[in-house]
């Protein structure tokens, strides 16, 4: 095995080691506040359950109505005429919304049209390049009470925007 596999085997139990060497030097009570850390994120999760159940629904109501691929087709000649492959659309849509759900579909991308084609290295930087905006908003913000989040979807969404431009222009450049 190489040097950075036996590192990376041991750096965690190595971590919780030295916890508990100074909780025990510092005579901190380690156990009880670990099972107190261990009920309010039981605590928190429950509270940000239903912001999750509520995105997890508005993004499958969007796939399932037939939304996003009505908005492919109507787009796709502009996207075609500039030079971008109509299939990274669908990416693009729903990176912000769900992280997994792009993963997916980034994966779907690599597999059909391979991880050295165009939109394969378009699919992998722009999975690198944007956030899921909504899902940060929604577990953030729910998780501290902040109910009126307009500026920083604003900015979240631009963000995700340059993201992608910024995206389809250095692929096209570098590759």
């Amino acid at each position: 095995m190489g040097l950075i596999t036996q590192i990376s085997i041991w750096v965690i139990p190595c971590f919780l080691l030295v916890v508990l060497l100074v909780a025990s030097w510092k005579r901190i009570p380690a156990y009880e506040l670990f099972v107190e850390g261990g009920k309010e994120g039981v605590k928190m999760a429950f509270s940000l359950l239903p912001f999750l159940v509520g995105m997890i629904v508005s993004i499958s109501i969007l796939r399932s109505s037939g939304a996003l691929d009505a908005f492919i087709t109507l787009i796709s000649p502009v996207l075609t005429f500039v030079g971008i492959p109509p299939e990274i659309l669908p990416l693009a849509a729903v990176r912000p919304i769900s992280g997994t759900a792009a993963l997916g579909m980034t994966t779907e991308l690599i597999d059909s049209y391979g991880p050295d084609s165009f939109i394969g290295r378009l699919a992998s930087t722009m999975q690198g390049s944007t956030d899921t905006t909504l899902y940060v908003l929604t577990v953030y913000f729910g998780a501290v009470g902040i109910r009126r989040m307009g500026n920083a979807l604003k900015v979240g969404l631009l963000a995700d925007v340059i993201g992608i431009i910024a995206s389809i222009v250095i692929v096209s450049i570098v590759f």
